[in-house]
């Protein structure tokens, strides 16, 4: 791929993938051998290249189709020894130039895309996304999303000329210095991962570190390392093949009964984090002082004020709520519909017949043979199901719970749960102004549409928000939405129906997160996402 198309589709904004998202685009023999490669390695040891003998083992990754552990087991390895690691081979990669450490990292994702099978398998049985989910998902989105970010990183490294020859006349003579510019990297960067997207929301802060010239520390979550020690295995052999230290990126593993993260995120050596998950750890990562990107949870919120076709709408709302049974950070929770109806060229659907229209939409998905497992996934863990069933309990009378059974034809094991539905009244904040991360949405009925702005405005303001998608065909609505919701740096998607879907945010074109608001103080991918990993140093030398 040449640098000049990359740089042109970093700035265009238009639809660009280096790696097709079609499984189908790949040579058919490539999903026996990732299969096989992924059967191999259950019941055993990995050992990545950079791994010192150890005689102590992890390994908690549960099949969320099988619901059997896949009897993995990753190396534990002393924290104070991985981070001394971190800072020798730091001195080692900071020397390389910005284009030196590019070649390396690019040539670590065309390894990494010879295994898009194996790292699907390996993905589906940690998360429970679908197979298709967890091959876009973990392979060809996360490496975009990684080069995206080198691309990004190779445009603020280049900002500043390398060396200038610096002359101002005084009069009689010339005062002539000469100057250069450096970007200093920080230091040692740790990047926690989350158990539901193990690459996609880990990969950036990896590929931004290494580009900006420091070190990484990888901290998975427990139950999902096999889809990012994929990755690691790869820059680690590309390193030793460039004779540099594999210690450049390494693999910090625990277990959820003696988690080690908060030893490494206190640590003096580290010098930046790059989090995702709950709010509560966030908010401590946040309050550490360190240089730190997060994205941590928000409630994400639909408007449906008219539309030109409600079916089509609430088809697309229904499949959004449900894809992988709502276990994305951008998945909607809360629909606020006002109680006066929504217009449509048919007249008005009133709110009765829109919540009938959305179970509808999810009931006909559900019963779909072809389409409803694939949708849902299966559920990460079992903890989320027991607090969304808590939550419907405290709601009985609220909830529409469909007499559907979905099952999966490959995996009659799978841990499976059909979405439910609770309407609520705005002022019922307390029921639905709090994340519910899991199969449930709630649909609000509100007062008018100004109410149901406000409340969502304020939602985000105060709780964070990633998304949020609107309904509606009058301009001015449109445009008081956009402008309301971009005031609490949420952005929004409008009238999406068919293939668009607000969950999904596309490298290369959509910034994931914009860190303005509760939900995370960083974003996929803008310049901050990297100028802040390194620091400007300009020197003088007198001619």
């Amino acid at each position: 791929m040449q640098f000049d198309t990359l740089i042109k589709a970093n700035r265009d904004r238009k639809f660009f993938a280096n790696y097709n998202e079609n499984p189908k685009a790949y040579d058919e023999n490539l999903n026996a051998s990732g299969l096989l490669a992924f059967q191999n390695r259950l019941n055993s040891n990995y050992i990545l290249p950079s791994a010192v003998s150890s005689s102590d083992f992890y390994g908690e990754e549960i099949s969320p189709y099988l619901q059997t552990g896949l009897g993995i087991h990753y190396p534990k390895l002393d924290a104070n020894s991985i981070i001394n690691n971190a800072v020798q081979a730091f001195d080692q990669w900071r020397k390389l130039s910005p284009n030196q450490r590019y070649d390396i990292l690019f040539d670590s994702l065309e390894q990494v895309s010879k295994r898009f099978f194996e790292l699907a398998y390996a993905t589906m049985h940690t998360t429970g996304q679908s197979f298709l989910m967890s091959f876009q998902a973990s392979g060809p989105h996360a490496c975009d999303r990684a080069l995206e970010v080198m691309v990004t990183g190779i445009e603020q490294l280049s900002y500043f000329p390398n060396q200038v020859d610096w002359v101002k006349n005084m009069g009689k003579f010339d005062l002539s210095i000469h100057k250069n510019y450096k970007p200093i990297p920080k230091g040692v960067g740790l990047v926690i991962g989350c158990s539901t997207f193990p690459t996609w929301n880990t990969v950036p802060g990896v590929y931004a570190n290494l580009i900006t010239g420091n070190s990484v520390v990888i901290k998975p979550h427990p139950k999902a390392v096999y889809p990012i020690a994929i990755f690691v295995e790869e820059l680690q052999n590309v390193l030793i093949k460039n004779n540099l230290s594999p210690n450049i990126v390494q693999l910090a593993i625990d277990s959820s009964a003696e988690p080690i993260t908060k030893v490494f995120a206190e640590h003096d050596a580290i010098k930046l984090i790059d989090y995702t998950g709950g709010n509560n750890f966030g908010d401590y990562i946040e309050s550490l002082g360190k240089t730190c990107f997060t994205e941590k949870a928000g409630i994400n919120s639909i408007i449906v004020d008219s539309c030109s076709n409600f079916n089509a709408a609430a088809q697309n709302i229904a499949f959004s709520f449900s894809l992988y049974s709502g276990q994305m950070c951008t998945a909607p929770q809360n629909i606020y519909i006002p109680a006066s109806g929504v217009s449509t060229p048919d007249g008005i659907v009133s709110f009765d017949e829109a919540v009938q229209g959305i179970t509808a939409a999810l009931k006909g998905l559900m019963e779909n043979p072809k389409a409803a497992a694939p949708t849902l996934g299966a559920i990460q863990n079992d903890g989320t199901i027991a607090r969304i069933q808590d939550k419907i309990n405290q709601h009985q009378a609220q909830t529409i719970q469909l007499d559907v059974k979905v099952e999966n034809a490959e995996f009659n094991t799978a841990r499976l749960k059909v979405p439910s539905i609770i309407v609520t009244d705005a002022a019922d904040s307390k029921t639905y102004l709090q994340e519910c991360f899991g199969p449930l949405v709630f649909i609000v009925k509100t007062s008018n549409f100004d109410e149901s702005l406000k409340i969502v405005k304020d939602s985000a303001r105060n709780h964070g928000a990633i998304t949020c998608l609107a309904y509606s065909t009058d301009k001015d609505k449109m445009a008081l939405i956009e402008d309301e919701m971009n005031s609490v740096f949420t952005p929004v998607s409008f009238n999406f129906t068919g293939a668009a879907f607000v969950n999904q945010h596309a490298a290369f074109s959509d910034l994931h997160v914009s860190g303005g608001n509760p939900s995370g103080n960083a974003s996929f991918t803008n310049a901050d996402f990297i100028n802040k990993r390194y620091i400007w140093i300009g020197n003088r030398y007198m001619l």
